[in-house]
């Protein structure tokens, strides 16, 4: 990955904008501003929250639990149903680093655990991860950053609370049979997103 913490403000919004970082190679003007892979982490984070809060409140709240015109469901092919928003989430995911490996420029990762995963696969791993998770659910309103190495590579991770937005995201954890937590709130932190960046040096 080539200077991502030299990336100018101006071309980092574009670049987030368009779904692109094919901007990295571009000349440096001495007195540009630059975006550090802590700015870069939370505009990315601002992104997606945004619109998985979109998703969770205009469409699968509204349709849903309030109109019930349509239900959601981990199994929405087999029950025709809407994808669940961790689902969506996660498909996103899934489909940014597809997309991204033939984009050398473009190098960072995202997901979402939880300390109380309904899917174990979502369970942290890292003890950055875990401490991350445990340190957003007991500071509301705050991040967690750190730099951890995994394997060769030295990373920036930051961890951001993901809280309950509306009443689907409590009635489907705490309803859901492998849950292990079934007391979630409106305003509770039910997990975490956790952003990776690969650092140089």
């Amino acid at each position: 990955m080539k200077t991502l913490h030299k990336l100018s403000l101006t071309a980092a919004v574009a670049a987030i904008a368009a779904g692109t970082f094919a901007v990295a190679d571009m000349p440096q003007e001495a007195d540009q501003p630059t975006v550090t892979p802590r700015a870069m982490a939370d505009a990315l984070h601002l992104v997606m929250d945004s619109d998985r809060a979109v998703y969770t409140r205009k469409i699968v709240n509204r349709l849903a639990a309030k109109d019930k015109v349509i239900s959601a469901s981990e199994h929405y092919d087999d029950d025709k149903a809407l994808v669940l928003p961790a689902q969506m989430f996660r498909y996103g995911a899934e489909m940014v680093a597809e997309r991204a490996q033939d984009k050398p420029d473009v190098n960072f990762s995202y997901s979402l655990q939880s300390l109380w995963p309904v899917n174990k696969q979502n369970a942290p791993r890292t003890d950055a991860e875990k401490t991350g998770l445990q340190y957003v659910a007991d500071n509301k309103g705050d991040n967690y950053y750190a730099v951890e190495t995994l394997g060769d590579t030295k990373y920036f991770t930051a961890v951001y609370a993901d809280v309950a937005v509306a009443p689907v995201c409590v009635s489907c954890h705490n309803e859901h049979k492998d849950s292990p937590k079934r007391d979630f709130e409106i305003g509770d932190v039910m997990g975490g997103v956790v952003i990776r960046i690969p650092m140089e040096g």
